[in-house]
């Protein structure tokens, strides 16, 4: 079967949820087949799916070095570094990420998730805060992201309702 057909059952397969078949179909590509960014965003999605935290670690970062101008490569290796490494080291990756993408409201708040986490509450605020000014719709999420719970336990104003000045 071509290359072609095999990336398209495994997209179809994915999208009715049915893991094992599309990696299946990944898996029975040529040896030779330098996995193009589809199949590369393939494989993160069955990776995720399955919870192996290591390998959406590496098929995300491959991705995030290919595209570096997609977001959401960076927010998914993040993801998966905190559950693979580290919290501290997830940080890291989205530090380099907002050189890059300094107005992408996700990795403010993810930032200001993490920063709440390691204790560093005036950080987390600020960097919640930014993430509303960026995207109002964070507001809601500010208030039930556990992540944040110190942030709004925290006995000074807790979250801001406000963006900031």
């Amino acid at each position: 079967m071509k290359p072609k057909w095999r990336v398209s059952h495994a997209r179809g397969y994915l999208g009715l949820g049915m893991v094992a078949e599309a990696a299946a179909e990944l898996d029975h590509l040529p040896a030779t087949v330098v996995d193009p960014l589809d199949v590369l965003a393939l494989r993160v999605a069955i990776f995720q799916e399955r919870q192996n935290w290591p390998a959406l670690r590496d098929a995300s970062a491959e991705l995030a070095r290919r595209a570096p101008n997609e977001a959401a490569w960076w927010i998914t290796l993040a993801y998966a570094t905190r559950r693979a490494d580290s919290l501290a080291a997830a940080e890291e990756v989205l530090l380099v990420a907002e050189t890059k993408h300094p107005a992408e409201p996700t990795i403010q708040f993810n930032l200001g998730c993490y920063a709440c986490q390691l204790g560093r509450l005036d950080d987390a605020r600020l960097r919640v805060d930014r993430a509303i000014a960026l995207d109002a719709s964070f507001r809601a999420l500010a208030g039930t992201d556990p992540d944040l719970a110190p942030l709004r336990d925290a006995p000074a104003d807790g979250l801001s309702t406000e963006p900031p000045v």
